[in-house]
């Protein structure tokens, strides 16, 4: 959800006499130093289609505002040598901060960045899932700002933020009734929370976040048709097709509740959760070796890394629910396949850190009879940290563009 009305940062409030470069070159020039390192004027004349005095005149009104900084010249930074040394400027990346959190079911993640996204600090709570809306709404808030503290940052300072939540998510950032209450409980109006003081807002579903990262900086970089699946507590899909984000009226499009109309899947619980139960299942019938080392583990220690681990060693009780897992993740696949059609398909979020040792068998469990050819699957560098990424990357984006709004507002 983006906000129509932007909040001002007062510490970078409009200069009272500036040079007037038109919105689209001032706007073509900042998402030009927002993307490059140190550059000169004639850097930025070809990418934003300027003439050189349009480009300097643009380049000293975001120096005036705060947005960008001039460096040393090149002869002063020592790669100049002869005639007249260029001008050389940078994103003031220290002008403000994003904020990027997953409010997940049972933890959260927040992080705060500089305007180039790199970490100032990560703050992390433990959320109860059965906790009164109003009760979660306000552990959010109370970790935005113990990060903001822990950066050292004001809110005010604050130029965009994303919250990603286990809900779907329409476009103005709210969640659908459940029947049960859950999407209200994960997503407790915290459109009207943040609105109050964010300049530029979003709330987004989860796994959306994740194939945002995996876009930006993941496994789908360069790929436009592509889905990430978070697989790990629940099963949750963010897909892009034709390089947009699918979200659907209500933000339901990756929700993945028909699946449990699908024969071997029967239900939207995620790979983790389903190998934990399998294998105390197996413990408990006794098909497990009792003298084996899943079965000695302490209930309490079995989970999907634990299962994955003893799986890579060769385990054979591990094994056999490996093996089980990646049937399973191939029936998701193939479905995902057939209704969306996409080139990739990228398994993130927690589980994904030890789910290589089973991907060769779920690519081998690929139907090979279907309409379509099987998308490619392959597994997530981001590990826990994939919707928190998206955030920031979605984050960055809603400051790109709003940042002119932000800093010339009255």
């Amino acid at each position: 959800m983006i906000q129509t009305e932007v909040n001002p940062l007062p510490q970078f409030s409009k200069p009272t006499a500036i040079r007037s470069p038109s919105r689209a070159t001032l706007d073509a020039v900042l998402r030009f130093a927002w993307r490059a390192d140190a550059f000169v004027s004639s850097d930025v004349m070809p990418d934003a289609g300027l003439t050189r005095s349009t480009a300097f005149d643009a380049i000293d009104t975001l120096i005036q505002l705060g947005l960008i900084r001039e460096l040393p010249n090149a002869r002063a930074a020592g790669d100049y040598s002869k005639g007249r040394p260029a001008r050389r400027f940078e994103l003031q990346a220290d002008a403000a901060v994003l904020v990027g959190v997953d409010a997940g079911a049972n933890a959260l993640t927040a992080t705060v960045t500089d305007l180039r996204s790199a970490p100032l600090a990560v703050h992390r709570a433990h959320l109860d899932p059965e906790a009164h809306p109003d009760m979660r709404r306000a552990h959010i808030a109370g970790a935005v700002d113990a990060v903001l503290a822990d950066a050292g940052v004001p809110r005010d300072k604050v130029l965009a933020l994303c919250i990603g939540v286990p809900a779907p998510v329409n476009a103005a950032g709210r969640s659908p009734r459940h029947r049960l209450g859950f999407w209200q409980r994960m997503n407790p109006q915290l459109t009207e929370e943040f609105s109050a003081w964010a300049p530029a807002l979003r709330i987004e579903n989860d796994a959306l976040l994740a194939a945002i990262a995996e876009g930006t900086v993941g496994a789908a970089v360069g790929c436009t048709d592509y889905i990430a699946l978070l697989a790990g507590t629940r099963l949750g899909a963010g897909v892009v097709l034709d390089g947009h984000e699918l979200r659907g009226v209500h933000g339901g499009a990756g929700e993945m509740l028909a699946l449990a109309q699908v024969k071997g899947v029967e239900s939207a619980h995620g790979l983790g959760v389903r190998m934990r139960e399998w294998a105390l299942e197996a413990i408990a019938s006794g098909e497990a070796d009792p003298a084996g080392r899943l079965a000695l583990l302490p209930p309490e220690q079995i989970d999907a890394a634990r299962i994955l681990e003893l799986a890579s060693f060769g385990d054979p009780d591990a094994r056999l629910i490996a093996r089980r897992c990646a049937e399973t993740l191939a029936r998701i696949v193939s479905v995902l396949g057939n209704m969306f059609d996409p080139q990739r398909v990228v398994v993130s979020g927690a589980i994904a850190d030890g789910i290589g040792v089973l991907l060769d068998d779920a690519r081998d469990a690929l139907p090979t009879d279907l309409h379509l050819p099987p998308p490619d699957l392959v597994v997530s560098t981001m590990g826990a940290d994939v919707v928190v990424r998206g955030a920031i990357c979605a984050a960055s984006t809603l400051a790109v563009a709003h940042a002119l709004d932000v800093w010339t507002a009255a």
